[in-house]
């Protein structure tokens, strides 16, 4: 059942359709929140319950005509986060997050993780308006007009906070490896 036949299914009072919306997008809500938030999982999730509750409280608001569901809760999820920032003021907690691993391999599972640390280290760092072109392009898969109907800006936009972004992390990628190749030399 695609996302707006479940959009009016819910506004019938149809508990399962918004389990299943729930179930649908809460991946991608979750993913933008933990990378925004500077990688702290139990305020993305804090984030998730928010907006989809938003969702339901305002739910007459959705207009189809003006955009797919996952634009709508990422245009939640993106008020919910910036309100949090403007709240806290305290964008530098580059703590990351575990990724459990299916492996049974410890070393594979390790290099794995430090891997995955790195990265998120590096878009953290990212100035927040690239960090966002990063983390709804590439980590949840939208394309440049559902990214900038989320952002609110122009898909040219897009488009050139994506290109820079890719270049910064590639650099920043890259130094930290050099970085790590030195320290472990001496």
């Amino acid at each position: 059942m695609d996302d707006l036949r479940l959009v009016e299914r819910i506004r019938q009072g149809e508990e399962a359709a918004f389990a299943a919306l729930f179930e649908r997008h809460k991946a991608s809500v979750f993913r933008y929140a933990v990378h925004m938030r500077g990688g702290d999982p139990a305020l993305a999730e804090d984030v998730v319950q928010e907006v989809f509750l938003a969702f339901l409280r305002q739910l007459e608001r959705f207009d189809a005509a003006r955009g797919t569901v996952q634009a709508y809760l990422l245009g939640i999820t993106r008020r919910q986060v910036l309100k949090q920032l403007d709240d806290v003021r305290d964008e530098d907690s580059l703590d990351g997050v575990d990724c459990p691993s299916v492996d049974s391999d410890p070393l594979e599972h390790l290099t794995r993780a430090e891997a995955t640390a790195r990265v998120r280290q590096a878009i953290a760092v990212l100035p927040p308006a690239y960090r966002e072109a990063i983390v709804l392009c590439e980590l949840n898969d939208l394309d440049y007009v559902t990214a900038a109907a989320v952002m609110h800006c122009a898909v040219g936009t897009v488009r050139s906070r994506l290109h820079r972004a890719r270049a910064r992390l590639a650099s920043g990628l890259a130094a930290a490896q050099t970085a790590e190749k030195v320290s472990s030399r001496g």
